[in-house]
């Protein structure tokens, strides 16, 4: 892994102007990712050493982080951690337990890691609150929800702002019908080639989210089959993914 931040999420996401617009803006907030891309052979041994990763952080209730834990089907890892601005990642918060664990036993931890995986790597996303269409309250925790549905809308810099604007349409439709499938919508920020937003809904299982997608397609109706085809006008490439969160994985320290 060779970073000293091993945190990671799911992504999807926006790009709304320049990075410090968005740390600022109240509509957003930063999480910091590492992504693990795991080898297929692997997955079994990377999420034994990744528990092993969390109990020593738990074991010695290290202070100033947390995180949480995704992956998709794909073998693509996320943790996740909330950050409140960029002068965060400049804060070495792995070296209370380095130093806890001692030298040998650190390292031994990070080469378990880097046998799992060729490709990994860090940036930043951005939860916005105002496309998000949560309407009981923004949680990305949904307890007894842990399956996730990753709906990417890569877009062009020319169309960002349309497509925002369809997105603002979107969420307002989902609540004059009062629909119940919920999603959180994220953007694009540091690290990232490219400009997408991500579309993210919650589901206890597969069947569930499939149930609840025709329910919701059914009560948008006409109207809401013409404003995806108009949403879909400014999308340069959309991409999907199916996963799951791992709390057993997660890590908040004890006060």
């Amino acid at each position: 892994m060779r970073t000293f931040r091993k945190m990671a999420i799911l992504t999807l996401l926006i790009f709304q102007g320049s990075l410090v617009i968005q740390a600022q803006s109240e509509k957003n907030q930063a999480y910091y990712i590492h992504e693990d891309q795991v080898k297929p052979s692997m997955i079994q041994k990377y999420e034994a050493v990744s528990k092993d990763f969390m109990d020593a952080f738990k074991e010695h209730n290290i202070q100033g982080l947390s995180w949480m834990v995704a992956s998709t089907t794909t073998g693509r890892y996320f943790n996740i951690s909330p950050i409140e601005n960029m002068a965060e990642l400049d804060k070495n918060v792995m070296a209370p337990l380095a130093e806890k664990l001692g030298k040998d036993a650190w390292q031994d931890l990070f080469r378990r890691f880097n046998e799992c995986y060729d490709k990994h790597g860090d940036y930043i996303i951005y939860l916005n609150k105002e496309l998000t269409y949560m309407p009981d309250g923004i949680n990305i925790n949904t307890e007894g929800q842990n399956f996730r549905k990753w709906h990417f809308l890569h877009v062009t810099p020319d169309n960002i702002q349309n497509l925002k604007g369809k997105l603002k349409e979107l969420k307002a439709l989902y609540a004059s019908k009062g629909s119940k499938e919920y999603y959180r919508i994220y953007h694009n920020g540091f690290g990232n080639m490219g400009d997408y937003y991500l579309a993210v809904v919650s589901a206890v299982d597969a069947e569930d989210y499939a149930k609840k997608s025709k329910e919701n397609e059914q009560l948008l109706g006409e109207e809401g089959q013409k404003l995806f085809q108009e949403l879909f006008q400014y999308v340069h490439k959309y991409e999907t993914e199916t996963g799951s969160m791992h709390p057993e994985l997660a890590y908040t320290p004890q006060n």
